[in-house]
């Protein structure tokens, strides 16, 4: 029975190098597979998934409102889908989480998701918040604080390296504007004031 899987961790954790390995080894074995990415996400250009250790493939941008579930039955069914797989999954509304579900129970196709938990306030984001709640499988891929113990939050910094304690929820950036951190040092960063300041690995 086909299921729906959530990969889920803070950033630079790996999520994308992971899916791209996931669809090449899909691929490899003559597998045909779809992959989608978040629209907005165009830090590799609009519907590229792209790795920081520069693995990268094309996909089909969603939007909010993009039939995820009806572009892979029109594909399925002049060529067998063995796998969908979905980059920056925390993007996805909570009806498409729902298409998900009806892709791995009514066509089923297993559905490989990758995203966010939480965003730079520690808030669930809609699309991880469903995905959370129904997909079959739950896996943590980890990162790592700069003080060694486990990164569960993503802190989001300005120019000067400042916490960010306020804005919309979505916005694009990389490591200059990012940084993966554990729940010690996130509620600090977002409590101080100041530049950011990292604690050592003893201080944790």
């Amino acid at each position: 029975m086909a299921k729906l899987y959530f990969y889920y961790a803070s950033m630079n954790a790996g999520k994308s190098t992971t899916l791209l390995q996931a669809d090449f080894n899909y691929r490899e074995r003559g597998m045909e597979t779809m992959l989608f990415t978040a629209g907005v996400h165009d830090r590799g250009g609009t519907g590229v998934i792209d790795s920081r250790i520069g693995l990268s493939a094309q996909a089909t941008p969603f939007a909010a409102d993009t039939d995820i579930a009806g572009l892979v039955a029109e594909r399925h069914a002049h060529s067998r889908v063995a796998c969908v797989l979905i980059d920056e999954a925390q993007f996805l509304s909570a009806d498409q989480v729902a298409q998900l579900g009806r892709i791995a129970d009514v066509m089923a196709i297993p559905v490989l998701a990758y995203g966010l938990r939480t965003d730079f306030q520690g808030e669930l984001f809609e699309g991880s918040a469903r995905l959370l709640a129904i997909a079959d499988a739950l896996v943590e891929l980890k990162s790592v604080c700069t003080c060694g113990r486990k990164a569960v939050m993503n802190l989001r910094v300005d120019v000067e390296g400042r916490a960010v304690r306020e804005g919309a929820q979505t916005e694009i950036g990389g490591n200059d504007r990012y940084v993966a951190m554990c729940r010690k040092h996130f509620i600090e960063a977002l409590s101080g004031t100041g530049a950011l300041s990292i604690g050592s690995a003893e201080s944790c």
